[in-house]
This record gives C-alpha cells, sequence and structure tokens, in this order.
C-alpha cells in the first residue's frame, strides 16, 4: 500500500505526499501498455498484441510509465484520503513531484495532492444552552390581519369610476422607445398599484390616473436587446378596479370556514395567530441556537470554498462586477458553510438518520417550489448526482431539530417556552425505514411537510438563490421552503375553508336525518 504523508498547511487545506512503489504502479503499468498497444498499429503484430518489450523499444517505457501515473492519479488520491483520515470539502490539485525511473527497478512515484477539508473544531454542549427570545404577542390587530386575508380570498374585483390609488388592481396598455424608436409593447397588462415588479416609476405614473388616461415617463428596460438602457415609456390606464370584500358576519364565517358564527371564525384566528407566535420564537431560538454554537466553536472558513460560492452565485446572476452585491454574497456563503460544518458535526454526535417520511416531506415541498412532480424533481437531481445533496440537507434539519429541542428557551419574561411542535423529528424505529435511498422517497403518497420541521430550514435571506434542481451546485440550495410563519399563516388561512363544504353536508345530512 502506497505511504501517505499528511501535512497541514491551513485550518481548512492539507497536502498529501503519497509514495508509490513500481511493484504498486504495476497494475496500472499493465493497462497502460494494453491501452497503447489497442491504440496503435504496429507490423508484425496484430492489433492489441504487440508485447511489452516492443512497445519499450517503439515508444518508450518513460511514456508508458507516464500513461500508467495519469490513469492512478484518482485510485491513490482516494487511497491517501482514506490512509489520513481526512474529509475533503473540494477539487484537489495533483502534481507529480518525482516519476520512477525507467532503469531503475527500486525508483519510486512521488505524488502531491493538495485538497480543501473539513477543518477540526470542538463541538459546544449545547444540552440546556439558555436561549431567551421575545414574548410571544397576540393582540387583535394580529387577529383582524388574518381575517382581512381571509376575506381577500373570497374578495371580488369592481371597476370603478375614479383615479387610480394603492392596493387598486389596474390594467395597462405600454409601449417602450428608445432613440424614437419603438423596442417592446404589452397590452392588458394586469397590475396591482403599489406592488413594485413592474418597470421603475410605474406606480408613480399610474397614481391618479384615470381609465382612458395616457401618461409618459422614463425607466430603464429590465429585460431584452435593451436591458439596463432607459426608455421613454407611454403608458395607458385602461381599467381601475378595487377589491371588494365580503362583510366580517356570520354568513361570510358560514362561507368560509365549518363555524356558523363570526366570532367562532374570530376565535379560531386566535389560536392559529397564537401558533405563529410560538413558531416565530421558534425560529428566533434557531438563530440565537446556531449563531452561539458558531461563535464558540470558532470554526475556520475556507476562503477557496467561500470564493467559488460567491463566483457560482454571482454567475449565476449576471453580477459579476456588482462589488457591492459580491461583499454580501460572501457573507451568506460563509455563514452558509458554517452552519452545514456545525450541522454536520451534531448530526454525527447525535447519531442522527432520516426517515422515509422526511426524506419523502422534503422532496414533495422542494419539488412544489420548482413546480415539478415528486417523481419529476427526483429524476432531475438524480441527472444531476444531487442525490447525496439531498440526503445531507434532510439529515442537517433533522440534526438541528435534535440539538435545539435539548436547549432550555424562555421568553424576555422568565417564562419557559415550549417548542415541542417546532422541533418534532420522527422517532429512532422510523429512522431503520428512512436509512433507504431518496429514489424511494418519491414512491410514497406526496404529502405536505408539516409546519412543525421548520426548525431545520434557513431563510431565503441567509442563502444565495437556488437554481433549478438538476443544475445547482452541491453547496445547495434549496432547496429553501417556504419560512415556517407563512407556512403556518397560510395553513391557518385555508384550513376553515377547505373543511367548509365537507361540514357543512355532514351539517345538512343530520339535519334531513331528523
Amino acid at each position: 500500500m502506497p505511504k501517505t504523508k499528511a501535512e497541514k498547511l491551513t485550518p481548512t487545506r492539507t497536502k498529501l505526499t503519497v509514495t508509490v512503489t513500481q511493484d504498486e504502479l504495476a497494475p496500472y503499468l499493465k493497462n497502460a501498455y494494453k491501452s497503447i498497444a489497442e491504440q496503435v498499429s504496429i507490423p508484425g503484430f496484430r492489433k492489441g498484441k504487440a508485447p511489452a518489450q516492443i512497445i519499450d523499444q517503439r515508444f518508450g517505457r518513460d511514456s508508458v510509465i507516464s500513461e500508467a501515473v495519469n490513469h492512478s492519479l484518482d485510485d491513490f488520491y482516494q487511497a491517501a484520503v482514506a490512509e489520513a483520515e481526512v474529509r475533503p470539502m473540494g477539487r484537489p490539485t495533483a502534481d507529480i513531484e518525482k516519476m520512477p525511473e525507467a532503469a531503475d527497478a527500486s525508483s519510486e512515484l512521488v505524488l502531491l495532492f493538495e485538497v480543501e477539508v473539513r477543518p477540526e473544531f470542538t463541538l459546544p454542549d449545547y444540552n440546556g444552552l439558555a436561549i431567551t427570545v421575545d414574548e410571544a404577542e397576540i393582540d387583535e390587530a394580529a387577529v383582524e390581519t388574518e381575517l382581512t386575508s381571509l376575506r381577500e380570498r373570497f374578495g371580488t374585483l369592481v371597476t370603478v369610476d375614479r383615479p387610480a390609488k394603492t392596493g387598486d388592481f389596474v390594467e395597462l396598455d405600454l409601449t417602450a422607445k428608445v432613440d424614437g424608436k419603438e423596442v417592446d409593447q404589452a397590452s392588458g397588462v394586469s397590475y396591482e398599484v403599489g406592488a413594485g415588479n413592474l418597470l421603475a416609476g410605474t406606480d408613480e405614473a399610474v397614481e391618479t390616473l384615470t381609465a382612458g388616461e395616457t401618461t409618459n415617463f422614463t425607466s430603464q428596460l429590465l429585460g431584452g436587446e435593451y436591458e439596463g438602457q432607459d426608455a421613454e415609456v407611454e403608458l395607458t390606464l385602461t381599467a381601475v378596479k378595487e377589491r371588494e370584500l365580503p362583510e366580517a358576519d356570520d354568513e361570510f364565517a358560514q362561507l368560509a370556514s365549518e363555524f356558523d358564527t363570526i366570532a367562532e371564525l374570530r376565535e379560531s384566528l386566535k389560536d392559529q395567530v397564537s401558533q405563529a407566535s410560538v413558531f416565530a420564537q421558534g425560529r428566533q431560538a434557531r438563530d440565537i441556537f446556531t449563531e452561539t454554537l458558531i461563535e464558540q466553536a470558532g470554526i475556520p472558513i475556507s476562503e477557496e470554498l467561500v470564493e467559488e460560492e460567491v463566483h457560482r452565485h454571482l454567475e449565476g446572476e449576471g453580477r459579476l462586477e456588482d462589488d457591492e452585491h459580491r461583499a454580501e454574497v460572501r457573507v451568506a456563503s460563509e455563514k452558509q458553510i458554517q452552519m452545514e460544518l456545525l450541522l454536520d458535526a451534531i448530526a454525527e454526535r447525535e447519531d442522527v438518520t432520516p426517515t422515509q417520511n422526511e426524506l419523502s416531506d422534503y422532496i414533495y415541498q422542494s419539488a412544489q417550489q420548482y413546480g415539478m412532480e415528486p417523481t419529476q424533481f427526483l429524476q432531475a437531481i438524480s441527472q444531476g448526482n444531487q442525490l447525496q445533496v439531498i440526503l445531507a440537507e434532510v439529515t442537517r434539519n433533522k440534526a438541528l431539530a435534535v440539538a435545539l429541542g435539548k436547549a432550555t428557551v424562555t421568553d424576555k419574561a422568565g417564562k419557559a417556552v415550549d417548542l415541542g411542535a417546532f422541533v418534532a423529528v420522527d422517532t429512532e424505529d422510523e429512522a431503520e425505514e428512512g436509512a433507504e435511498a431518496p429514489e424511494a422517497a418519491a414512491e410514497k403518497p406526496a404529502k405536505k411537510a408539516p409546519a412543525k420541521k421548520a426548525a431545520a430550514k434557513a431563510d431565503d435571506a441567509e442563502k444565495p438563490a437556488k437554481k433549478a434542481p438538476a443544475k445547482k451546485a452541491a453547496a445547495k440550495e434549496d432547496a429553501p421552503a417556504a419560512d415556517a410563519d407563512e407556512e403556518a399563516k397560510k395553513a391557518a388561512r385555508s384550513a376553515a375553508a377547505k373543511k367548509a363544504a365537507a361540514t357543512r353536508a355532514a351539517k345538512k345530512a343530520a339535519a334531513e336525518e331528523k
């Protein structure tokens, strides 16, 4: 077995010096002779049958040795990594310090590899780690906000004859010209005034206009051949509509929920707001927990890996020259790498293994993000060699939930905060089932990931944006799912409506039986 000497160059980079005897290189020399013989034609010998001595005479033994070394590099690198017990985090560089001499059977091959590796650090003790979070605030304003959101789902748009204002829905015809030449045109564009997702200046131009009026403004084009150039935009407002909400009364409660009265619906929304507050405390506890451990552990950062991630992210956005954004992405990338190292260490300490249900939940939720069926999403990540990335992500999510569940969380008033639902994970018995490959997850009936498992999901703002699953880098993204609070709020707003029809039908049937 080749001898390996490991030398730590930095906390995150290791040099491996591998010494290989000619006996250890012999199998590769044999394959090299065979490969060369099959590629060349030598008079007097059938293709692939020329003996080693003839190949040495014709091409030189040094060229055969070079061929053997080139094909042996990966095997010797993998053996060196295993012997040195280092865990690579990037692509290695390889160099040949010394080639064996053809005339000296005792001469050796010396290879040099350098690679970024997982740094060593001491994982702090988090059992009973004291965390203080904000108090859960439940007020009537929050309940009214939820009720208004529910009413908006049942609202209707009504055309009005007045100037447009923020919150209205308008229909627009737009024409863009650059140097007097028309470069783009769109008709019947629907837009919510104040949304800010059209050309800069649209909101200011639309406000105070009435249907049939036209105005002009200058704005920078966001795409196409003239992207980034200033254009003269002609805007014609063709219709103004306002959202008319149903009255918050008993009739609405019966329409939108399983409740008979608006008072019952309000009480239910109050419970949902309370749950959302607890999840907000959970997210705050999660952030404080991970930031505390990262700071205490002093996790070293690989500048090479950070720079690779920053470049990948900016290249994907087409913003390689944006220095200000580069600084923001660098901070996010550093934090993400440290987070992954921390969670990997926790997963090892806690011996975390995802269950099949947890894999299914993650795949289903990620597939929804990309507008794909679970089987299509799984096929995409398989083609992109991302299955292990998915498994690692689910493992980290579970590790964070397990560790956070061992902390002691109180609010600023000294009241204990129960994060049981926020950090819930599948049991150990179920984990045996989850050891299967991620492919099996897509074969299960699709189900939504419960909001309670959101403890381990990093906020979108903390990571570089994700790309489509088949193309994304191993550093992920995640697929980031919606934040826990938004997930909980959506469930809260829609749960009543989903049950309404069935509940009313049951009540009607019961009444008829009487």
